[in-house]
């Protein structure tokens, strides 16, 4: 018989424990992941991986989308694809900011000379301590590059089969230099501008804030009841407000076109109570006449309603709130007498709160004050990551036009929306949805520190004051700082001086950088070589909610510059669920870090899990699937250890003739499996990629394996026992190559018992070669459906698997009586049945009538 034995290098006891520090550190230096710059466009397959914020901790959440990503990566790579796979690390904008400041215990204040030997405290106070802009932007990229490391290592440790010399900063010069580049020349094209207009505003973090970043939250409000007066009437009319203190703010009362009760009052004024300024009545379709009084007092600014009408109406701006959030010192001009002077002063300085409780008792006292307030919720708008709720103020902020304003820009975005392809397609919708629903441009510019400065300098008049007029670094000069770098033809000493030049302070929305990760990663305007080798890319992953910013903005660059997709498809995850159905979040407190999990599960446990999740469909954590992931990856190694411990390798089996029904109809399912995976994995969908062929792993191990082991004993020269080694050693190769991107750990340490090489550098599996093609493959099914009938009757006499049986009567068409007539030798020797009968009935399937 032949020697059984383990080939050489095949453990007698196969574990997964300790095969990530086997296997990683011998990807990386075999070079398995690298990407091959030479290879031609058509041979590259290019990804815009998501650069993950590394202003905290991974949490599962990553791990689940970033695995479906490495499993396109893998089979992309084995179908002979040169990968281009990077990995940014997004580390510019608040939320480092607000890292830094807590773990060091400072804060920035851009008054304060820069000190270069500034060491933070090792221990943060309670107050935090105030340091330069220069030295807080030191301590936040001394912080992200710690932060990076951590986040490189797990997710190694996953089996990312990232480039790792392809790394990248969103704040790291290169991406300075792109950043600006682009932003350079929309302002050359008249896509980028500077006005003055109404901004949401987060009085937290003293920032403007874009539409993508606002959150609707729900809060308690009320409305209160004043009383305008009006000319030649001794009636009021009653006006119902949520936001009465903005009332020194009020510019104009408006009502619907429609409403009969104010008809009459439109082209007339009324005059304000406390304030005594008189204000105009107009008609606009956006009042609501079922809401309060059906009349509505116009703020500049209480809410983005108030905003339409001010640009639609051509109204006066009385902006009494600053970037504080506080009232501002000084009245607005048109709050000149000495009414209205003096309640103003009742409000300077005090925040919404206190103005509002203030104004309410002026109110009560003059009488314009009716009833009760009367109390309800509604959904009012934050910043995504702030804590209050967000105020207009008026400031001068940098735009990009984004169609939000354009009726044709808008319909090439759309257009562009209809060209992408979208796994899964309906994700298609929430994109044009978005587009459709653009209220403005994109607001760019933010007033913080760590992030990409906007690339321009003032010039100073002859007293010293900034002007209009842009002073613009040539391309070859950036990255630049305007706040520490010095203009072309000018000196240091200039600087705020007049006749000189001055910064803008402003950097620029973390989106704006990040929407040119293709950019980027792909080298324009630095590695032109590389980037046309990488773009437009292949494949954009990423989550379903930031279509609206991270899609659509990318695809807004790309299209003002290079007139083009900046990739041709887009994989969209879901969210990870908690056991309540309610996505994980690092704000909500209900996440869960990967860490442990791959301590005790395993990385190929943790991956099978996160490649289970069809695309973007939102999945629960679930540790029972990780459980499942670990005995499939188990089970690959003790599969091959048998199959191994036959003595035959691929070579041999490549060569050795496959005779027998049984394992012919093998080979004809592998390559049934193989096509419809790969077809599969090319429309993005991994999961059930994976689902048909862990489905033909297991008929591989519990039937075909245990209906021609005894077979496969053979000797050398029985062309039975051959076909059959032959077989499970071709068959061991394929699955091993389609569990490998799913699996990679388990599969390279099964591959490398009897391979030279890696198996995620090994071919994918393609159709059989023609001499072993031809099989039925519904002859497995059969064979499977008659062995587990007999063990069925064996488990239910409680009896040993090895037990023999006396009699096997088989009944059923014609068709499947032949197909079992032809695997039968096997289906006997594997399930000990001393006697085979077949008889032919009026049934649809096989039955069997078991004597043992």
């Amino acid at each position: 018989m032949t020697n059984t034995s383990p080939r050489p290098g095949v453990p007698d006891k196969p574990t997964l424990d300790g095969l990530e520090a086997k296997w990683a550190p011998f990807w990386d230096e075999q070079g398995v992941h690298v990407f091959d710059r030479s290879a031609p466009r058509e041979q590259v397959y290019s990804i815009d991986t998501p650069p993950p914020t590394v202003s905290g901790s991974l949490h599962v959440g990553h791990v689940f989308s970033y695995t479906q990503t490495d499993a396109i990566a893998r089979f992309q790579r084995m179908r002979g694809k040169q990968v281009f796979y990077p990995m940014g690390w997004d580390d510019n904008g608040l939320p480092t900011e607000r890292r830094v400041q807590n773990y060091f215990g400072v804060r920035c204040e851009p008054s304060l000379p820069y000190e270069p030997d500034f060491t933070p405290p090792e221990t943060p106070g309670k107050q935090q301590l105030p340091v330069s802009r220069r030295n807080f932007i030191e301590l936040c990229e001394q912080l992200t590059v710690e932060d990076e490391k951590v986040f490189e290592s797990l997710w190694r440790r996953l089996g990312l089969s990232v480039d790792w010399g392809r790394t990248y900063q969103t704040i790291g010069g290169n991406a300075r230099a792109v950043s600006q580049r682009m932003f350079l020349r929309n302002l050359a094209r008249g896509e980028a501008y500077r006005a003055e207009a109404p901004t949401l505003w987060d009085v937290t973090f003293r920032t403007a804030v874009a539409q993508a970043e606002l959150e609707d939250r729900e809060r308690p409000s009320a409305y209160h009841h004043l009383l305008f007066r009006r000319d030649g009437s001794e009636d009021p009319l009653e006006i119902a407000t949520t936001r009465p203190e903005l009332l020194p703010a009020c510019v104009a009362v408006v009502a619907h076109p429609e409403d009969e009760r104010y008809r009459a009052l439109f082209g007339t004024s009324l005059t304000t109570p406390v304030f005594g300024v008189e204000v105009p009545v107009l008609a606009h379709r956006l009042a609501d006449p079922e809401k309060g009084t059906g009349l509505v007092m116009v703020c500049t600014f209480g809410d983005t309603t108030d905003v339409v009408w001010w640009r639609e109406l051509d109204l006066p701006t009385r902006s009494v709130l600053g970037r504080d959030g506080r009232f501002l010192p000084d009245a607005p001009a048109a709050l000149d007498g000495e009414q209205a002077s003096a309640a103003y002063r009742a409000l300077a300085g005090a925040t919404p709160h206190t103005a509002r409780e203030r104004i309410l008792e002026l109110l009560r006292a003059e009488g314009s004050l009716v009833g009760e307030p009367r109390h309800f919720n509604h959904m009012v708008k934050f910043y995504e990551k702030g804590d209050k709720p967000l105020e207009i103020v008026t400031s001068r902020q940098w735009y990009l036009r984004n169609g939000g304003r354009d009726a044709e820009l808008r319909e090439r975005l759309l257009a562009r929306g209809r060209e992408l392809a979208w796994h899964p397609e309906h994700m298609h919708g929430r994109y044009q949805a978005w587009v459709e629903g653009l209220a403005g441009d994109w607001l760019i510019s933010r007033q913080r520190y760590f992030g990409v400065p906007v690339p321009i300098w003032y010039r100073c008049d002859a007293a010293g004051n900034a002007t209009d007029e842009l002073i613009l670094p040539p391309e070859e000069m950036l990255p630049v700082d305007p706040t520490s770098d010095v203009p072309p033809g000018f000196t240091a000493d200039l600087r705020d001086a007049p006749g000189g030049f001055t910064g803008d302070p402003d950097v620029m929305d973390t989106w704006a950088t990040s929407s040119l990760t293709p950019q980027i990663a792909g080298g324009w305007g630095f590695d032109d070589d590389l980037f046309r080798r990488v773009f437009p890319m292949d494949l954009r992953p990423q989550a379903h909610e930031i279509i609206r910013t991270w899609l659509f903005s990318t695809v807004v660059r790309a299209e003002l510059e290079h007139d083009e997709l900046p990739w041709r498809n887009a994989a969209i995850s879901g969210w990870i669920l908690d056991p309540d159905r309610k996505k994980m979040s690092k704000s909500k407190g209900n996440v869960v870090t990967p860490l442990d999990l791959l301590d005790q599960h395993g990385s190929d446990a943790v991956r099978y899990w996160a490649v289970s999740a069809r695309p973007g469909t939102d999945t629960a954590f679930e540790v029972a699937q990780m459980k499942i992931g670990r005995r499939l990856a188990i089970k690959i190694l003790n599969a091959t250890k048998f199959v191994l411990g036959l003595g035959l390798g691929l070579d041999t089996a490549a060569r050795a003739a496959v005779t027998e029904p049984l394992d012919r109809a093998l080979l004809a399912r592998l390559d049934q499996v193989t096509g419809e995976a790969t077809a599969l994995l090319e429309g993005y969908d991994y999961a059930r990629a994976l689902e048909v062929t862990e489905r033909c792993f297991w008929v591989f191990c519990d039937d075909y394996v245990e209906l021609v082991k005894n077979r496969a004993y053979g000797e050398g020269d029985d062309p039975g026992a051959a076909s059959a080694r032959a077989t499970l050693s071709y068959a061991l190769s394929v699955l091993l190559r389609l569990l490998a991107p799913y699996l990679p750990f388990a599969t390279e340490e099964a591959w490398s018992w009897w391979q030279d090489g890696s198996v995620h550098r090994a071919p994918w599996p393609a159709e059989a070669p023609a001499e072993l093609r031809g099989g039925d493959a519904a002859l497995l099914d059969v064979a499977g459906g008659a062995i587990t009938a007999v063990r069925r009757a064996k488990s239910s006499a409680q009896l040993s698997m090895r037990a023999q049986v006396a009699k096997v009567t088989a009944r059923g068409p014609a068709d499947l009586l032949d197909a079992l007539r032809q695997v039968a030798p096997d289906v006997c020797s594997a399930g000990r049945v001393g006697e085979l009968i077949l008889e032919p009935a009026e049934t649809e399937d096989l039955g069997y009538e078991i004597v043992l």
